[in-house]
């Protein structure tokens, strides 16, 4: 593809509720280890779809129009004379946090706790619903001949679920309960199934979220009550067959009452991951963390490795992320497609990039 003479057109959020299509001008490679890509699928995340509609996250504040988007897959146009890893040509999944590289953290080998990451469509940088995106070589990861661009777009929500995992360690064997079924919970009771775990439990309030659970990758489903928190937590551990508890339980939801469930759910000695972003400060139970040791970590988008594992699982058949994909739209249709993940439609939309024929 010619950039010279093909589009890009660019979703652009200028405020809330307020986006405009227009073209911007292709973006250069100026460092010799930098490839410029196609877009051809681009997935759309919850952060998108709260800058729409409210024009910040937290202290991240949308005060110039943004291109938004940053779940894509694309196809390498050229290359910079440095880069030896890929080709024009190649289809890849784009990793779209930048770090420093040189940082305490990034040396440590966590960079996605660099102080100056540049991350796709979180202000004040522009994300990938475009027709080209500018990008280092070795955040580009190389799609196997069996991966189509729209289950690379879904790399990215997948990578988030591995890092979960890796944060929980979860090894053969192991009871995992994840509270939420949206995209990433599904994704997480994927990878915790890949990982070997014998028992994985999807919690929602939402039944036709469960149901296609069950489908999934969960082998038992729980529809949370609207009861105290050690009484769903009791309901849990009886579900699964686990009367001390789960070796590992993930929030992915971000709710209060989840969050309180998942102490009570976890066993003695476990680990409790929380992957779900919700309000700032919640009741938190942390009697019940102290008494029964359990280990509690963060975790925050993904780090080393957690890309390159997440396109392999996908290649080797171990995680469908096809199933996820309700629907792939027109890129002229982006903003249907918001209004639709918004009112909770959909699983997860994928719209195609400018320049796609469909």
């Amino acid at each position: 593809m010619d950039p010279k003479s093909a589009s890009n057109l660019s979703f652009i959020l200028n405020k809330p509720h307020d986006v405009t299509y227009a073209e911007r001008p292709v973006p250069e490679t100026k460092d010799p280890h930098d490839v410029l890509i196609a877009i051809n699928h681009t997935g759309i995340c919850g952060s998108d779809v709260h800058y729409w509609e409210h024009g910040a996250i937290g202290h991240f504040v949308v005060k110039e129009p943004m291109v938004l988007g940053h779940e894509s897959a694309g196809t390498v146009v050229s290359v910079g004379s440095a880069v030896t890893t890929l080709k024009a040509g190649d289809r890849v999944a784009l990793e779209p946090g930048y770090p420093c590289r040189r940082c305490g953290p990034c040396l440590a080998g966590k960079y996605n706790l660099c102080p100056d990451m540049r991350f796709a469509a979180t202000p004040p940088y522009h994300g990938t619903l475009t027709g080209f995106w500018a990008a280092p070589a070795d955040f580009c990861y190389k799609l196997p001949d069996n991966v189509s661009t729209q289950e690379g777009a879904m790399i990215e929500p997948l990578a988030v679920a591995v890092h979960i995992a890796r944060q929980a360690a979860i090894s053969p064997g192991q009871s995992v309960v994840v509270m939420g079924a949206g995209p990433v919970g599904l994704l997480c009771a994927a990878v915790a199934k890949a990982f070997g775990a014998t028992k994985v439990c999807s919690v929602d309030i939402v039944e036709s979220k469960l149901e296609f659970a069950k489908g999934f990758a969960s082998t038992h489903t729980y529809v949370s009550q609207r009861v105290a928190a050690e009484d769903n937590a009791r309901n849990i551990k009886e579900l699964i067959g686990c009367p001390g508890g789960a070796d590992v339980v993930i929030d992915a939801s971000g709710a209060e009452p989840s969050i309180q469930a998942s102490l009570h759910t976890v066993r003695m000695g476990g680990t409790y991951l929380q992957g779900g972003m919700g309000k700032a400060d919640i009741t938190f139970p942390i009697m019940a963390m102290c008494l029964k040791e359990v280990t509690c970590k963060g975790s925050f988008r993904y780090g080393a490795g957690d890309y390159r594992l997440a396109v392999d699982l996908v290649a080797a058949g171990r995680v469908d992320v096809k199933k996820l994909i309700s629907e792939t739209v027109p890129f002229q249709k982006a903003e249907d497609a918001f209004k639709k993940v918004k009112e909770g439609q959909v699983i997860k939309i994928v719209i195609a990039g400018p320049n796609e024929k469909e």
